[in-house]
């Protein structure tokens, strides 16, 4: 899902079990201010054809983004923009391309660190979340080439409560009917490596953390924490009253602090 325009080029992922398509508010909104914009499909989400047992590794996970970062023109400067699981995508993109990055955009999203492996932020999250929260979520085991790998879904009853509880019931409705299986890759290689993020890629490009006020997924204090703690000295926005999905909850908000952020960033 992709649009020409003569401003910024934004490239949007989403974050565990979603898809491009649930950007579609926040789309023609920074279209309509002049700017290029790419929604992708991780691999095995969304409309991705592949199955998840199919994708091998984080990375191959991540391949769509790399791909669209490694074939953006010589000059063309991108913001991208990771929802959720999506930080960690976008991570290591900015590892791999620093300098076709110009400002990096962590929504409500697991945003790691330099010295620790990219799975400790959501590991964190696990450890914080208390037992009743997953409700109707679904767990799996996928038979992979690798062996097996734990995989989740999202049932309508966890979507409503603790991820759209701000958001529309049109948007809910969506959601129950899109979403599909997902991993958090945690024993993945590429996610327990500690020196992966380095300072010289990394921790060069510019970082900004959008908090969503009234997340109930992922609280307030966690969100904090991997800026304060993590990464002391990123900048951070708020938006009052956006649940974990800000795009769909409060679009033009978010729209509004995605054109500051592409204004000051060259």
């Amino acid at each position: 899902m992709e649009g020409s325009g003569s401003g910024k080029h934004f490239i949007l992922v989403h974050g565990l079990c979603h898809g491009a398509w649930c950007w579609y508010k926040l789309v023609p909104m920074l279209r309509a201010a002049g700017h290029r914009v790419t929604a992708l499909d991780m691999a095995a989400s969304g409309a991705h054809p592949a199955r998840m047992d199919e994708v091998a590794s984080f990375e191959d996970y991540s391949r769509p983004l790399l791909d669209a970062v490694a074939a953006a023109p010589a000059g063309e400067r991108l913001v991208l923009v990771g929802h959720s699981l999506g930080g960690l995508n976008i991570a290591l993109a900015m590892e791999r391309f620093p300098r076709k990055v110009a400002a990096a955009v962590f929504l409500a999203a697991c945003m790691p660190c330099v010295g620790r492996h990219m799975g400790a932020t959501t590991e964190e999250i696990m450890r914080r979340i208390k037992p009743d929260f997953f409700m109707d979520m679904k767990g799996m085991l996928l038979n992979t080439s690798q062996g097996p790998r734990p995989a989740l879904v999202f049932g309508p009853k966890i979507l409503a409560a603790k991820l759209y509880d701000r958001s529309s019931a049109e948007d809910q409705t969506l959601a129950t009917m899109l979403v599909r299986p997902g991993c958090q890759f945690l024993d993945d290689p590429t996610m327990k490596d500690e020196a992966l993020l380095t300072d010289t890629n990394y921790g060069s490009v510019k970082k900004v953390y959008v908090v969503a006020m009234a997340d109930a997924s992922n609280s307030e204090a966690m969100q904090r924490w991997m800026v304060d703690d993590l990464n002391p000295g990123t900048e951070a926005e708020e938006i009052a009253g956006a649940d974990h999905m800000a795009m769909c909850s409060k679009p033009r908000e978010l729209c509004d602090v995605l054109l500051r952020i592409g204004d000051k960033y060259e």
